[in-house]
């Protein structure tokens, strides 16, 4: 009598004719969901039945797909976070493409695992770090890594500084054999994400020194000199300088190239945040803010913001690639290159802290490749272009002020009828901010910089145009009014 084959199971589809159709499908409503962008809210609160589908329980049995797929158009596409609209300037985010999209599918079908390997998306991933690489000046022998955004990006750059200016073997030995304290300095505008870096690399919150800004809220580079050589007198050992392309609040500029030649006389680690502003380098107008970029040792930078990929994308670049290899490289038995095969071939997560690492460059590379680098430029002038546009429509307004001078593209103002205290503005201006958000007009966010509460309106969004900026400005006006009654 024949023994019954095993019969075994497999996540692919029973029926791919069936899963054919429900793919066309998708593309059309992804295809109505992005071109019809503009028409909807910017953003709507989730109703409770909506937020109910989030709280079931964890399902044991199949669902029909074609039944999943109407859950995600109603209750996901129905309710997303609204970066993609043209009137969404909130916080700092990227507004995606529908290429990049389309790149993340291809990728994910195609299932690749950059941490190491001979195959294709290596190779795309390696082109994409030395196009980023060519972008803001760095030499060829510079090295690089796609990681998922900008803290983990700065954190890559301030691991190799420590490491390179620890004056030990801090892999061997730890932090606890250093003999001096290190110190990093930043700006008092500075990114929240280099004191998470700091505590992570075990140096602590204390070792970022804040370094007063000046009235254009850069770096006053004078009291960076007294710092260092303050702590220099205290027996520490002053490491790196971070220096910000692009302040998360106002968008300000430290001069860069003054702290890069402050960083080479005083033998300084001399790493730029560069996760807004970086790709300034390649904008034919406003270019020449970011000089002394390219001479850094390392940067951040964030290819899901001004070059509009999908998220998420971040790279950290390294000038020394010895340095940059000998803070992350591990080879152990099971991962040790070949001479032929899959496994000949530089590992891309030598230069970094991921093994498994997704096909994030394949986004960036299809992007580039469609629209070229040219046009990407001129859309960040755009965008700054837009941001001067609105501080005019703010200086035109009545009982609307501009707060702090705009840099680049974000633009910090608030509402003020007069005769208000500070905390009576800020109450006025965020009920402001929660009212055009929950209209659905626009989604803008708030911040305090030196004391004072703004609305913030960060333009990184290649789909905004003058008549939305117009219709922000009055109806700011108009719930001004009705809020102060």
């Amino acid at each position: 009598m024949d023994e019954q084959k095993p019969q075994f199971e497999s996540l692919d589809p029973a029926d791919w004719d069936d899963t054919r159709k429900l793919a066309h499908k998708l593309v059309d409503v992804a295809v109505d969901h992005t071109r019809d962008v503009r028409n909807r809210a910017v953003w709507r609160d989730m109703p409770s039945d909506i937020r109910e589908r989030f709280e079931a329980p964890l399902p044991q049995d199949p669902t029909v797909l074609e039944n999943v797929m109407i859950d995600v158009n109603e209750a996901v596409l129905g309710y997303p976070m609204g970066n993609i609209h043209p009137r969404f300037w909130a916080w700092y985010m990227g507004t995606s493409n529908f290429t990049g999209a389309m790149a993340d599918f291809i990728a994910a079908i195609q299932g690749s695992n950059l941490g190491a390997g001979n195959h294709a998306a290596s190779l795309i991933d390696n082109q994409v770090v030395s196009w980023l690489r060519e972008m803001v000046g760095f030499p060829d022998y510079a090295s690089g890594t796609l990681v998922s955004g900008g803290s983990v990006a700065n954190l890559i750059g301030l691991t190799v500084a420590r490491n390179t200016k620890s004056g030990i073997d801090i892999r061997q030995e730890g932090v606890a054999a250093m003999d001096k304290p290190m110190r990093f300095y930043g700006s008092d505008q500075i990114h929240s994400c280099h004191q998470q870096a700091m505590e992570t690399l075990g140096l602590g919150n204390r070792a970022l020194v804040r370094i007063p800004s000046k009235s254009d809220l850069s770096m006053d580079v004078d009291a960076l000199r007294a710092a260092v050589e303050s702590d220099r007198k205290s027996g520490l050992n002053p490491a790196c300088v971070i220096a910000t392309a692009g302040t998360v609040n106002t968008g300000a500029i430290d001069d860069l190239m003054a702290i890069s030649e402050f960083c080479k006389t005083e033998g300084l680690w001399f790493h730029v945040d560069g996760c807004i502003g970086a790709l300034l380098a390649i904008a034919p107008e406003n270019k020449w803010r970011v000089t002394g970029i390219e001479f850094a040792d390392s940067v951040a930078l964030d290819p899901h913001k001004w070059l509009h990929a999908p998220f998420e994308v971040g790279c950290a670049l390294v000038r020394d690639k010895s340095a940059h290899l000998k803070t992350f490289s591990l080879t152990p038995e099971y991962l040790e290159p070949a001479q032929r095969g899959l496994a000949a071939a530089e590992f891309l997560h030598d230069y970094g802290i991921q093994t498994s690492r997704g096909f994030r460059a394949l986004k960036v590379w299809m992007s580039l490749r469609e629209h070229g680098v040219k046009k990407f430029g001129r859309l960040i002038d755009q965008d700054i272009a837009k941001a001067a546009y609105l501080t005019d429509l703010i200086d035109q307004a009545s009982e609307v002020e501009l707060l702090f001078p705009t840099n680049i593209n974000i633009v910090c103002f608030r509402y003020d009828p007069g005769g208000c205290d500070e905390g009576r503005l800020k109450s006025i201006n965020t009920e402001i901010m929660l009212r055009l958000q929950e209209d659905g007009t626009a989604v803008l966010s708030d911040t305090t910089v030196h004391g004072q509460h703004c609305l913030r309106v960060a333009i990184n969004n290649h789909r905004t145009r003058t008549e939305d900026l117009d219709l922000l400005i009055s109806e700011v006006v108009r719930l001004g009014a009705e809020v102060t009654g």
